[in-house]
């Protein structure tokens, strides 16, 4: 199944902002499972990828510094 939760062009702000809070979501989102996990191996699972989750966006506001005001084009799919 493919979810497509926004597709199109965005100023750099306008689509780190957006980046930003569907990050936030999905770590508050993960941040829950691990309150409610009973095993450690899923709470290491879903701490590692807080730490994706977080390296990407990191990359994405470089990325959107370095576009001097272009348009990005931004597709985000579940």
């Amino acid at each position: 199944m493919k979810i497509e939760l926004t597709k199109g062009r965005f100023l750099p702000n306008e689509a780190l902002e957006l980046l930003t809070q569907l990050v936030h979501t999905k770590i508050r989102f993960l941040e829950m499972k691990i309150s409610s996990s009973s095993s450690e191996e899923e709470i290491k699972m879903r701490e590692n990828r807080i730490k994706e989750l977080q390296r990407g966006l990191y990359e994405a506001k470089k990325h959107a510094e370095s576009s001097k005001g272009l348009d990005l084009n931004v597709v985000i799919e579940y």
